[in-house]
C-alpha cells in the first residue's frame, strides 16, 4: 500500500510539518502510523482541553450525529440554545453568537464594536490593539494583530486599528480619539510567548474604557475554557469586559467558537452576521460536553495543581540548564531559553517522544491537556530535560 506521504504535494504549503503521519490519539498521547507514541504538549495549540478523543466529547458527537447534524442557522436547535444559556450562566455576558473558528469570532467582535460605535459613538470605528497580539488569520483579524511582518503579507491592510504597547496604559490613552470605539486584547498573549497582562494594567483598561465610553474586548480564544486556571482568564482580574471571544478549548477538538456580549453592547440585527455552519447542533453538543467536564467538582482545581507541578518543574530545569524566565498560569506556560535554540530543542524533544511548540526561536510554549495526570507531567519534564541536555 502506498504511503499517504506520497500525496503531500496535494496540500498547500502553509506549514512546516514533520514526516510522521499521526493516526490516533488518546488523552495526552498521540500515535503515529509506525505505532510510536508521543506525549503531546501542543494539543492542537491548546485546542484539546480534555486531550485526544475524550470520551465525553466522542459520546456527545455520536449521540447527536444520529439525531441532527445541522438544520439551518435560520432555525433554532436545542444544543445551540442550551450552550448559549450555559455560557451566559458561567460568565458575565448575556448573548452569544456561535462560529467555527477563533478568527471568525474575533471578526464578529470587530463588526459588533463597529456597529455599536455607529449607533452610540457618532460612527466611531477604530479599535486599539497591541503589539505582538494574535487575533487570527482573516484580513481583519490580521490587521488587528501585532505579529511582526504580518502588515506586509497581503497588502493593502485593513484600516481602522491603532497599535498600543502591551502592559502600558499610557500608550493606550495616547491613542484614544474621537474615532476610537474599543480596546481589544488577549489577557495572555499566547503567540507572543505567553505574556500575561498585569493586573494593574487590566483594571486600568477597564477604568479607562469606562471613563472614555469605550468597549473592552477580551480575546480568550486561547486563554478561555480553563486554560489559565479559572474558566475564563478575565476572571483573574476581577473585571467585566463588554465582549469576549472563545474558541480552541471550547469544542475540545471540534471546530466551534463563540462571540459573547453584554445586553448593552449586543446590537446585531438579522442579516448583520451569520455563517452556514454557525451554531450547528453537532458542534454545540460537543461543546456542552466539554463545559460539563470543565465545571465538574474539583476539575479546574486539579488542573491548577498539576499546572503548578509543571511550572515548578520548568523552573527547576531553568535553574539546572541556566535558562530564563518561566511565565504563565494554569496549563499555559512558556520557558525562555536565553538563546535561539527553541526549534532544535523542539526537534530533539520530538525524537524523545514529546511534542512541543516553539513560538519564537528563544522560547518554548507548553499546552498540555487540562486533565493531565501528575505522572504525565513528570514524564514530560523528564523528556524535556533529555532534549535540553542536547542544546541548552
Amino acid at each position: 500500500m502506498n504511503s499517504p506521504l506520497l500525496h503531500r504535494h496535494h496540500l498547500m504549503n502553509t506549514a512546516h510539518r514533520p514526516a510522521q503521519i499521526f493516526i490516533r490519539g488518546e488523552g495526552a498521547w498521540l500515535y503515529d502510523a509506525e505505532g510510536r507514541r508521543y506525549l503531546d504538549w501542543m494539543q492542537g495549540w491548546a485546542v484539546n482541553a480534555l486531550g485526544h478523543a475524550p470520551a465525553p466529547v466522542a459520546a456527545a458527537l455520536a449521540a447527536q450525529a444520529g439525531t441532527l447534524l445541522t438544520a439551518s442557522p435560520a432555525l433554532h436547535n436545542a444544543p445551540a440554545l442550551e450552550l448559549a444559556a450555559r455560557l451566559c450562566q458561567l460568565s458575565d455576558f448575556d448573548q452569544v453568537f456561535f462560529a467555527s473558528s477563533g478568527a471568525e469570532a474575533n471578526e464578529g467582535a470587530i463588526k459588533l464594536a463597529r456597529k455599536w460605535g455607529r449607533l452610540h459613538r457618532a460612527g466611531a470605528h477604530q479599535i486599539i490593539t497591541f503589539g505582538r497580539a494574535f487575533h487570527g488569520r482573516t484580513l481583519a483579524a490580521m490587521a488587528a494583530s501585532g505579529k511582526p511582518g504580518w502588515d506586509a503579507l497581503f497588502p493593502p491592510g485593513m484600516p481602522g486599528f491603532a497599535r498600543a504597547e502591551f502592559n502600558n496604559l499610557e500608550s493606550v490613552e495616547r491613542l484614544i480619539g474621537p474615532r476610537t470605539v474599543a480596546v481589544m486584547l488577549e489577557p495572555v498573549q499566547g503567540e507572543a510567548g505567553v505574556i500575561p497582562a498585569d493586573a494593574e494594567f487590566m483594571r486600568g483598561l477597564r477604568q479607562l474604557c469606562d471613563q472614555r465610553g469605550l468597549l473592552l474586548i477580551v480575546d480568550e480564544v486561547q486563554t478561555g475554557c480553563g486554560r489559565t486556571g479559572p474558566l475564563f482568564a478575565y476572571q483573574h482580574y476581577g473585571i467585566r469586559p463588554d465582549i469576549m471571544t472563545l474558541g480552541k478549548g471550547l469544542g475540545g477538538g471540534v471546530p466551534i467558537s463563540a462571540l459573547l456580549a453584554t445586553d448593552r453592547v449586543s446590537c446585531f440585527e438579522p442579516g448583520d452576521q451569520g455563517g452556514t455552519y454557525c451554531g450547528n447542533p453537532l458542534v454545540c453538543a460537543a461543546a456542552l460536553a466539554v463545559l460539563e467536564t470543565l465545571t465538574a467538582p474539583a476539575f479546574l482545581e486539579t488542573a491548577w495543581r498539576h499546572g503548578e507541578l509543571l511550572a515548578d518543574g520548568l523552573r527547576s530545569l531553568s535553574r539546572e540548564f541556566a535558562l530564563g524566565e518561566v511565565r504563565g498560569s494554569g496549563m499555559l506556560w512558556a520557558l525562555e531559553l536565553g538563546r535561539n535554540t527553541a526549534p532544535l530543542i523542539a526537534a530533539a524533544a520530538m525524537d524523545a517522544g514529546l511534542l512541543l511548540n516553539a513560538p519564537h526561536p528563544h522560547c518554548l510554549r507548553f499546552m498540555p491537556p487540562l486533565n493531565s495526570s501528575a505522572a504525565e507531567i513528570e514524564t514530560g519534564l523528564s523528556l524535556l530535560a533529555e532534549a535540553l541536555a542536547h542544546y541548552a
